[in-house]
């Protein structure tokens, strides 16, 4: 179960870690989407992450109705899933492959990747991927990290939810595989 120690003692690891460079490099996060405890209503089981697509927040529930919250990038309009998943796994500078929907959708940006992209600061996952599944296996939908984290608070993904890379490395680590995710629609 997460703690208040474990959330302190991640923070301060997290200070003490240089960010990743790259896209990042003189652009600034609004303070409204960097991280933070918030009181949330009651109801909400601890361990438990939720998105609220409309606000563009992502809540990892802790003890006492309260969450950590993290500013995200949603689905763009149309491209919105909502409904009850699971971490089904999870992985350090994942690779990617578009979808064959996202490709018939737009050839002329996803075609080129038809084959997959190792993972690296400029692949589109970013630093860090929880893999959304539901009973039937894998939903291709995920929370992951970003070389575009100027898009934290917008709807600009073809579906998945993006996070700054410190913060997805942040909730990667303190999530384990079969944490509950639930995605509440706009």
């Amino acid at each position: 179960m997460l703690t208040r120690r474990h959330f302190i003692s991640t923070g301060a690891a997290l200070a003490l870690t240089p960010t990743i460079a790259g896209a990042t490099e003189g652009w600034q996060l609004s303070s409204r989407y960097e991280p933070q405890m918030v009181d949330i209503n009651p109801g909400f089981r601890p361990g438990t992450i939720h998105v609220d697509m409309g606000a563009h927040f992502l809540y990892l529930v802790h003890e006492n109705d309260t969450a950590l919250r993290f500013g995200v990038a949603v689905g763009r309009e149309g491209r919105q899933a909502s409904g009850s998943f699971r971490v089904g796994r999870k992985a350090e500078w994942p690779s990617w492959t578009p979808t064959p929907s996202m490709i018939a959708r737009e050839p002329e940006v996803y075609s080129q990747f038809a084959g997959g992209m190792e993972g690296g600061p400029d692949n589109p996952l970013g630093a860090r991927a929880l893999y959304l599944y539901t009973g039937y296996g894998d939903s291709l939908l995920r929370i992951h990290g970003t070389p575009q984290p100027w898009s934290i608070g917008m709807s600009a993904s073809s579906g998945c939810i993006r996070m700054v890379n410190d913060h997805v490395i942040q909730l990667y680590d303190m999530v384990d595989v079969g944490t509950p995710v639930r995605l509440h629609p706009v």
